[in-house]
């Protein structure tokens, strides 16, 4: 009988640097990765950024103030004549004595600039929005959503990496266990080799037993240092994941529970925490945000708004200028071309969406933590069944050496059993492997991560059973 492969278990890992020299437990390297990982850093600074843009939205209930310079070219200066300004009031000339006459006429035709052709004025302007439709509201909240968007993504993401490290750090357990079976398997068919050229020599079997037993410790070599290849490539991906540069080396093991907390504690706790509905609220938060900013544009804006001048020129108009003024302006929505109905229709569909689609992740979620959960229960029933059968594997191997020793059983039916037992013990050691991915992902499913420690003090080791 032939060890199966497990080649499938490690075609995900990626050789790559190693790292971290001495020997650390899960919960140690969990720690480790979430200082060094950069996609969780990554997620970290978009949380920042959204964070800083939120708190840039407080600034829209100041008013805005600036400072303006203009510099006007006129065709011509700006003059006023006396007959001018007379003519302006409306009044009628009267008649006067001569003497007045000519005075009058005089004043006439005196001229005065007002402002020269080149104007260069500067001032400080505000606009302060008084009512603004609860459009700024509007805006402040849908960013208070992307806020919130952002930091789901980081609890998303820092879940994943949870479950990717589960994969990498038991996988190198796992491999270890692989290595640890084919070096037995390799003593054993070495004391089986040893055993046939003996009575070889004493005449007991055929020459064919004795190549049977070397052609298997060969292959059973080839295997074992095939093993050891997967365990390499295993601890390499670990430390990539760890962003080590030295090889990091677990000092957990393979173990199951014997019992696990109900299935509706597992559903209700992911229902309430899971971090993928928290995003799909935050959606809703910014397409409620976007109902209200769509509303707001039937509204009349009104604001404050102010102007003091800097510098003016030394002209007529400029000492008739006042240096100062304050108003209220008041904007009223006529007629919008931005098609603001369908724009308000828009984004109450957004909020169906968005509640349509959180309603359907809640179903995939149960659905999902009932997979795994009924996942980890039968990867500890497999555990737990395979006991009898390596007892069993151990009494047959023990026999069929015997027998063989005393010329009434073949060499092959040793390498037979010796192989079944090593198959036996890895099919125990990956049923394993599987319960701990599937706990893996139950704990980040409910957000129960930091708990693995009280199930791994409650556990029972694999080799143990």
């Amino acid at each position: 009988m032939k060890l199966r492969p497990l080649s499938l278990l490690f075609s995900c890992l990626v050789l790559s640097p190693v790292a971290h020299s001495a020997a650390i437990s899960f919960d140690e390297a969990w720690q480790l990765l979430q200082q060094d990982n950069n996609s969780i850093a990554a997620q970290r600074a978009n949380v920042e950024r959204y964070q800083h843009l939120q708190s840039a939205t407080d600034d829209l209930n100041l008013p805005k103030v600036t400072v303006g310079a203009n510099y006007t070219r006129l065709d011509q200066d700006i003059t006023v004549s006396g007959k001018q300004l007379f003519d302006s009031t409306g009044a009628h000339v009267p008649t006067l004595p001569p003497p007045f006459n000519q005075l009058l006429a005089g004043l006439g035709s005196v001229t005065s600039t007002v402002s020269e052709r080149d104007i260069f004025t500067s001032s400080i302007r505000a606009i302060w929005p008084i009512f603004t439709g609860g459009r700024i509201s509007a805006a402040q909240s849908a960013a208070e959503g992307k806020t919130d968007e952002a930091k789901s993504q980081l609890a998303m993401e820092t879940q994943a990496r949870y479950e990717d490290l589960s994969k990498y750090y038991f996988s190198v357990v796992l491999a270890q266990e692989v290595v640890k079976t084919r070096e037995l398997v390799e003593q054993g068919l070495t004391k089986h080799r040893d055993n046939a050229l003996k009575l070889q020599q004493q005449g007991q079997i055929a020459r064919v037993e004795r190549l049977q037993a070397e052609a298997a410790l060969d292959k059973a070599k080839v295997e074992r240092k095939k093993a050891q290849k997967s365990l390499e490539i295993a601890q390499a991906a670990l430390s990539e994941i760890l962003n080590q540069t030295t090889t990091v080396e677990p000092s957990g093991q393979l173990f199951i529970n014997q019992n696990l907390p109900p299935l509706s504690a597992f559903v209700d706790q992911t229902l309430t925490t899971y971090p993928g509905l928290d995003l799909l609220d935050a959606k809703e938060k910014q397409a409620t945000s976007l109902i209200k900013a769509e509303q707001g544009k039937y509204y009349p804006e009104v604001y404050l708004y102010g102007d003091y001048s800097l510098h003016e020129d030394d002209s007529l108009a400029s000492q008739m200028k006042p240096d100062w003024l304050v108003g209220v302006g008041v904007n009223v929505p006529l007629f919008d071309n931005s098609g603001r109905s369908d724009q308000v229709q828009a984004a109450h569909s957004a909020v169906s969406q968005v509640r349509y689609l959180k309603a359907q992740a809640k179903q995939d979620l149960s659905v999902l933590v009932k997979k795994t959960y009924l996942e980890a229960q039968q990867a500890q029933e497999e555990v737990t069944g395979l006991s009898s059968s390596i007892d069993l594997a151990k009494e047959n191997l023990r026999l069929r050496q015997k027998a063989f020793s005393q010329g009434i059983s073949t060499s092959t039916d040793v390498v037979d059993a010796q192989l079944y037992l090593a198959s036996v013990q890895t099919q125990r050691a990956a049923a394993s492997f599987n319960y701990l991915l599937s706990l893996s992902k139950l704990l980040a499913l409910s957000n129960q991560m930091d708990s693995f420690n009280q199930y791994k003090h409650n556990a029972i080791a694999t080799q143990s059973l």
